[in-house]
């Protein structure tokens, strides 16, 4: 999971693909934090994507920098608890801009049953699961 993190905060900007229905959804994301062993992510619960995630919680991220691609393929379980949210608010101080532990809006994520794949143009791939 570590080096799927150090990707993901490398990268800044990766994207989340959902279903809407029987249409896939893809969108930008920049948050990513580690919380009690976790891979989270953060959005809001009035999102598209947020609705996309509670009908359907398979995801899949993807994300490309310095000549290397990550895909990621995810369960997202999501996780209202105070705490989480303050660890990505920790994380992201930018985010109480828009976002307030707690306002009912907030929603964090955590990433289970992952795959994610690292692969270099060169064909170095690094695989980790959790």
């Amino acid at each position: 999971m570590e080096k799927t993190y150090e990707f993901l905060k490398k990268c800044g900007t990766y994207y989340i693909a959902t279903m809407d229905g029987d249409k896939p959804r893809v969108r930008p994301f920049g948050t990513v934090n580690i919380f009690e062993g976790k891979l989270y992510i953060q959005t809001g619960k009035v999102k598209n994507v947020s609705k996309q995630m509670h009908a359907n919680p398979k995801i899949e991220i993807s994300a490309f920098t310095e000549g290397k691609w990550i895909r990621l393929e995810a369960t997202a379980v999501v996780d209202d608890r105070i705490e989480a949210h303050q660890s990505m608010f920790e994380e992201y101080p930018s985010l109480l801009n828009m976002y307030k532990p707690g306002d009912g809006n907030t929603e964090t994520w955590y990433l289970k049953d992952a795959t994610s794949k690292i692969i270099s143009i060169g064909g170095e791939v690094i695989v980790e699961n959790f």
